[in-house]
């Protein structure tokens, strides 16, 4: 992981929001991530279709919580480090706009768009938005 990737404010995908909170198993890298930005005191960010994602995957019974989604999401947010980045107009504007081959799926091509527009850094497991990054597109941190 390079020196300028470390500075980088951390935007967790939903897959990595889910892990963390879940308390699973993470790559060395993302856990030195974390460990960087909480000795920076910098926040970890998460975008508000997270939330939505989380609700159709408890809906279609693709996640089992043992509390209902908006409890769950609450209680990441609780974290003082935490940070809700909310979905601007402009995000929404960008990720149709995004540049190279973006994956498909809208909560993704948002959140690629939040990492552009803020200059975050990705931290996910989704092959296509590390495939996304490989390209040169935003940056990612495989967790």
């Amino acid at each position: 992981m390079g020196e300028s990737l470390r500075l980088r404010p951390l935007l967790l995908d939903t897959c990595a929001a889910i892990w963390l909170a879940e308390q699973t198993i993470l790559s060395k890298a993302a856990k030195e991530a974390l460990a960087i930005a909480a000795e920076n005191r910098q926040f970890v960010y998460i975008s508000a279709i997270s939330s939505w994602e989380i609700g159709l995957l408890v809906s279609k019974n693709r996640l089992k919580l043992s509390v209902p989604p908006d409890v769950w999401f609450e209680r990441v947010l609780a974290n003082p480090r935490m940070q809700l980045i909310d979905l601007s107009f402009r995000t929404l504007i960008a990720a149709s706009f995004l540049p190279g081959v973006p994956p498909r799926d809208p909560a993704d091509r948002i959140i690629a768009a939040a990492a552009r527009e803020n200059d975050y850094c990705i931290m996910t497991r989704d092959r296509l938005l590390l495939k996304y990054a490989q390209d040169g597109h935003i940056q990612a941190l495989a967790c």
